[in-house]
């Protein structure tokens, strides 16, 4: 989400009379995959609104500002409720975030993979649920990150020191593996669409279990997870420019019937179908606020 922000993609340059719009995303290096899904860097100093809605991706990430000191918390109605620290661990959501575009003009940022956080961090990821923690609270090194990658010149240059910082923290936590159980059940939920009952009985152990392991590594229950998901397959598909039927969009995302693709689109992103494909922009999961 570039923010919690800016959706992963490729590199796009929009240049406008002034300042070019940039945004570059990399992978990590092959360490680093299993836990970090990728590394993005934007700066859009001159949008054309104030607020932008973030819809919820499935992957905590965090969030460092490198044009100001602090990063803007504001409430569903757009309105700035606080200041938060620069850098700032974004936990898991199960509805949309609104945004100020003023934390856009330098940002960087790290996607990390599902179930990824528990490990590199030693912290349980559910206690972090749409919350916004700062960074030094997780790790003291992450104090002066914001600081070193603002004395670094170029995009890629400050990616390539995300890497070296996370590198360092993966290797300070060699001993420390992903859950197994939960690498399992995200296998099964995103390649044989089970349902969370079947996903416990094909791994062995109860709903119950399977539940509260999943939300201690990956920071949300697995039902609403493989929710937002499928959520995610619909956003895509319309970001794309989908013109089907909705109904016909439904079934082709995994929805039972349109009803319950429409409550679910507006459940996790305060708007409807037709409203995001008429007011999308250039990143699948941020929608401008006119």
């Amino acid at each position: 989400p570039p923010s919690p922000h800016l959706e992963c993609g490729r590199e796009r340059n929009r240049f406008t009379a002034s300042e070019p719009m940039v945004y570059l995303q990399e992978p990590p290096n092959p360490h680093l995959r299993s836990s970090i899904r990728s590394l993005w860097y934007c700066r859009a100093p001159r949008s054309s609104h104030r607020r932008e809605r973030v819809l919820p991706n499935g992957c905590m990430q965090i969030i460092l500002n490198l044009s100001r000191s602090y990063l803007t918390d504001c409430g569903e109605d757009g309105k700035a409720n606080r200041r938060l620290p620069r850098a700032i661990v974004v936990g898991m959501r199960a509805r949309y975030e609104v945004v100020d575009t003023a934390d856009m003009e330098e940002i960087a940022g790290i996607v990390i993979q599902p179930g990824g956080f528990a490990g590199m961090f030693r912290e349980r990821a559910d206690l972090f649920f749409e919350r916004f923690i700062g960074l030094e609270q997780v790790c003291s090194a992450g104090a002066s990150l914001a600081d070193r990658l603002c004395e670094v010149p170029s995009p890629l240059e400050k990616l390539r020191t995300l890497e070296v910082f996370l590198t360092g923290r993966f290797l300070n936590h060699s001993g420390t593996r992903r859950s197994e159980l939960v690498d399992q059940a995200l296998y099964l939920f995103r390649n044989k669409g089970l349902c969370v009952a079947e996903c416990a009985r094909s791994v062995g152990v109860s709903e119950r279990r399977l539940s509260q392991v999943f939300r201690e590594h990956v920071g949300i229950a697995p039902k609403m997870w493989s929710r937002i998901r499928r959520f995610q397959t619909a956003v895509r598909a319309l970001h794309n420019g989908a013109d089907v039927p909705w109904a016909e969009l439904a079934l082709r995302c995994g929805y039972y019937d349109q009803s319950h693709f429409a409550n679910d689109f507006r459940a996790f992103s305060g708007i409807n179908p037709t409203m995001y494909s008429t007011s999308r922009g250039p990143w699948q999961n941020h929608v401008p606020i006119l």
